[in-house]
């Protein structure tokens, strides 16, 4: 049971470096990023209720996110054909990374039976500023932004 009540990585340490496809093919890496605020919202599944609920909570909060100049991104492991059906039937303004294999996962402490659904905010210099499991408010994850 040791994997579902494990930490996420602690505030103040380096994120770990990724490079991943997004829903419709194009390649997101966190180098490149450098310089923004970045959430990443590891979640179990596409198009299930609480995943979808909390994916469209930062839809609905987007006005906020973009004020802020955040990139958000969901991750977990499913295709990129589901990630793009799910994020057109939500309207989703922001990708769907795939990860596949959990690699990511596994980097950011998100990977057990399923993907703990985990939420992340990296700061502009690579430094996880937020991290929490289960469902933050995007408020509660934007308020660590720099």
């Amino acid at each position: 049971m040791s994997w579902f009540s494990s930490d996420p990585l602690p505030t103040g340490t380096r994120a770990p470096e990724f490079s991943l496809a997004d829903d419709g093919g194009r390649t997101v890496s966190l180098a490149a990023l450098k310089g923004k605020n970045v959430v990443l919202v590891f979640y179990p599944g596409d198009d299930t209720p609480g995943c979808t609920r909390q994916l469209c909570e930062f839809r609905d909060g987007w006005d906020a996110v973009s004020a802020r100049g955040v990139a958000v991104f969901g991750v977990n492991p499913q295709s990129a054909e589901k990630h793009a059906r799910f994020r057109q039937k939500f309207q989703f303004p922001f990708p769907l990374l795939v990860d596949k294999g959990r690699a990511v996962a596994k980097l950011y402490k998100a990977d057990g039976l399923i993907v703990k659904r985990t939420v992340y905010l990296i700061g502009p210099d690579g430094n996880i500023r937020f991290a929490r499991r289960g469902m933050p408010k995007p408020s509660e994850v934007l308020a660590a932004a720099a």
